[in-house]
């Protein structure tokens, strides 16, 4: 059965999208209908006449996108809050309305007869009250429950059935500006994605046999050739083919500074080139790029609710319907039981007037609300810098942990060995010693060919230090039983090895012996070198320690989290490594499943654990951890697809803002729900006293919805 998707406009609160679902939902041959307020998109399952869809959405006040519509970028300014009031019907028709409240005014100024001016009042409550009475009893047709849009309908006309039309006419006009002033700014959030979109070029440069031709994105297939020129947006991912330059990657995987580009370098769609141009094969199509899988990541996860969410709804849900039963008794119980005034007598207002603005006290919005913009906003500042939060969930999960266990290779750690220390038999002490740069120049020449990573990773460390050069590629190389191998350097025959091989074949002093026990037990892999005449010295190579780890296990720290190291690689390196960053808990020579029990026991003794690694081989522990966070999305599809949080640019740096963003997140949550029953409860109070106007109910209740959208945006401003 085919999934469909529309975008719905219109929608200022989750209270809207339960009403266009419920109503979507009745329509015939559809079926696992869903709108999520938070992304805009209505979801659903079967064939129904779009004609049929679109006439129950407008019917009850809101408007239908295009399919899979993208939205645009969003205007901030003030402007561009003025041509988002001018884009709706509705809208348009509150500032006529307002045009004419404002014109009554002077008019009653004026001593014109009283019909002139409540006229003027009547027509404005018409034309702006029209939308929202439509949409409120459609909604109870449809739905049969009861919507803001009806409340705000029944207070408006009570109020004009107790001779109040000009507040009447107010307390429509307020409050079809204000919700709009909420859409407006809830789009902020959720039209991140909008941006997102707009980084990708449609077109790119094709490299063919006829020459250069400017095709569609979406017609390009992985193995074509695209040209990349200075300044453009690079248009799919690839593998650079030719050309040097730099590439702003920012909107991939977060980092400010350009990454430098040679043939053999990755590229991604989205990111900027800088001043070369680059001959690119395409890798990925354009529905399946890093940046498209983070849009369409970020789209799912801003629908997956929190915890808090669901709960905010279910009391929602009892909180409307109760200041609605309560508003029927004040209205109905002092003036039957206790001979109070039913209308308005002078300048007391009545309990009928009382009852009318609990109506508009019971609308929800501000208290659904405070958490879905909170959400949208911290994952849409997450993806910003790199770090995909796949849902609501996971970011009030991560939140709340108070351990983080990480995979040692390939995730603190480089995950290929380099040279960490070498010695001469005869070194001089010196800081550039000569006789220890002989020692890396000959084992350079014999490891030159070789394409082992212990041999790549000493030719590596033979060219930082500028002696690779030094000898000619070895020749005549012969391995040697797996433990080494053999070659003519400079028409001699050297041999680089382990302690073993030499053990047998090259007598060694018992000094060197002993310095190459200590770096085995340090968990540094050796190999010795001999020139033919005699054994020169000994290199030590390890995995690499990532250079960030340290300070992001000490930010860690200061945040209060407990960590911890998970390997499979034997104890000695493990503590090597767990010595270097100050990590105390340490689990080494673990087979997958064992790390899958160390994870639960940790889980167990800590309460809520985060799972550190790759993703490629750490899956099962990233699924037994509360929390799984996967290193290195924008080029390991299996990381981005198995984890709950991924670290796009395959660096550690930005877990410590992760854990910041989801805390202020969780903090801005529980304000807002605060805030929002406390003002509600002080209005409800006001209201029964006779102390709060229609207008000010009005005022109070949007009010507190925008202050809570607009701290509920706040994790988009936030610094690392």
């Amino acid at each position: 059965m085919s999934t469909q998707q529309y975008h719905i406009d219109g929608m200022d609160c989750a209270d809207c999208a339960r009403h266009v679902q419920d109503g979507v939902a009745k329509l015939n041959g559809l079926k696992n209908v869903e709108v999520n307020f938070v992304t805009g998109l209505l979801t659903f399952e079967g064939q129904a006449p779009e004609e049929a869809i679109r006439g129950r959405v407008e019917a009850l006040g809101y408007r239908l996108g295009e399919p899979q519509a993208t939205l645009a970028p969003h205007e901030g300014s003030l402007v561009g809050f003025f041509r988002y009031l001018l884009r709706q019907t509705e809208t348009r028709l509150a500032l006529i309305g307002g045009a004419l409240l404002l014109l009554s005014l002077p008019v009653a100024w004026l001593g014109l007869p009283a019909y002139v001016p409540a006229g003027l009042q009547l027509s404005a409550l018409a034309v702006a009250g029209y939308p929202v009475a439509r949409s409120g009893l459609a909604n109870l047709f449809i739905n049969r429950s009861i919507s803001i849009n009806l409340l705000m309908t029944l207070a408006a006309v009570g109020a004009l059935i107790i001779g109040e039309m000009s507040e009447a006419a107010t307390l429509i006009f307020l409050f079809a500006v204000a919700e709009a002033l909420e859409g407006f700014t809830t789009d902020r959030a959720r039209r991140v994605l909008g941006e997102l979109h707009e980084l990708t070029p449609a077109q790119a440069l094709r490299l063919g046999p006829e020459g250069e031709s400017l095709v569609s994105v979406t017609a390009l297939q992985p193995g074509e050739r695209i040209l990349v020129r200075p300044g453009e947006r690079i248009p799919l991912d690839g593998d650079v083919l030719d050309g040097h330059s730099e590439a702003d990657q920012a909107p991939i995987t977060g980092e400010s500074m350009p990454a430098p580009k040679a043939p053999g370098d990755p590229v991604f769609a989205g990111s900027v080139n800088g001043s070369g141009a680059l001959e690119v094969r395409v890798t990925r199509r354009a529905d399946d790029t890093a940046l498209a899988r983070i849009i369409r990541m970020v789209t799912e996860a801003q629908g997956r609710r929190a915890e808090s969410q669901r709960f905010i709804d279910r009391f929602a849900a009892i909180y409307t319907p109760a200041v609605v039963a309560v508003a029927v008794l004040v209205a109905a119980v002092p003036p039957l039981f206790f001979n109070q005034s039913f209308l308005n007598v002078g300048s007391e207002h009545g309990w009928l007037y009382r009852a009318l603005a609990l109506l508009v006290i019971a609308c929800p919005c501000a208290l659904v609300i405070s958490a879905p913009v909170t959400i949208i906003s911290a994952i849409s500042a997450a993806a910003r810098k790199g770090v995909l939060i796949k849902g609501g969930l996971h970011l009030e999960t991560l939140a709340g942990v108070k351990a983080v266990a990480f995979d040692k290779t390939g995730t603190l750690t480089r995950g290929r060995p380099a040279v960490t220390h070498l010695r001469a038999i005869d070194c001089n002490g010196e800081a550039e010693c000569e006789r220890c740069d002989e020692v890396l120049a000959l084992a350079g020449a014999l490891e030159r060919r070789s394409a082992h990573p212990l041999a790549q990773a000493v030719v590596e460390a033979a060219a930082r230090r500028g002696v690779l050069e030094r000898y000619a590629p070895a020749q005549e190389i012969v391995q040697i039983s797996g433990r080494g191998l053999q070659g003519r350097v400079d028409g001699k025959l050297a041999t680089v090895g382990s302690h073993i091989l030499f053990d047998d074949q090259h007598p060694h002093a018992a000094e060197l012996c002993n310095w190459v026990e200590q770096a085995e037990q340090a968990g540094h892999t050796t190999m010795l070198v001999c020139d033919g005449d005699r054994v020169r010295g000994y290199l030590a190579l390890a995995d690499e320690i990532r250079p960030e780890s340290a300070a992001v296990l000490a930010e860690l720290g200061a945040l209060g989290l407990r960590t911890a190291m998970l390997t499979g690689d034997n104890p000695a390196a493990a503590a090597r490594v767990g010595q270097s960053l100050g990590i105390t808990d340490v689990k080494a020579g673990l087979l997958p499943e064992n790390k899958v029990s160390a994870v639960e026991a940790l889980r167990a003794e800590y309460g809520s654990l985060a799972m550190v690694g790759d993703g490629i081989n750490d899956a099962p522990a990233l699924s037994a951890a509360n929390l799984g966070i996967a290193v290195g999305g924008a080029v390991n599809t299996q990381a981005m697809e198995t984890a709950d949080v991924v670290l796009m640019n395959g660096s550690l740096a930005r877990l410590p803002f992760a854990v910041r963003l989801a805390r202020l997140a969780q903090a801005i949550i529980r304000q807002n729900v605060a805030f929002s029953l406390v003002t509600k409860l002080v209005f409800i109070l006001l209201a029964l006293g006779g102390w709060a106007t229609l207008w000010m109910a009005v005022l109070a209740d949007m009010g507190v919805s925008l202050l809570v959208t607009f701290n509920g945006l706040r994790p988009l401003r936030m610094k690392e």
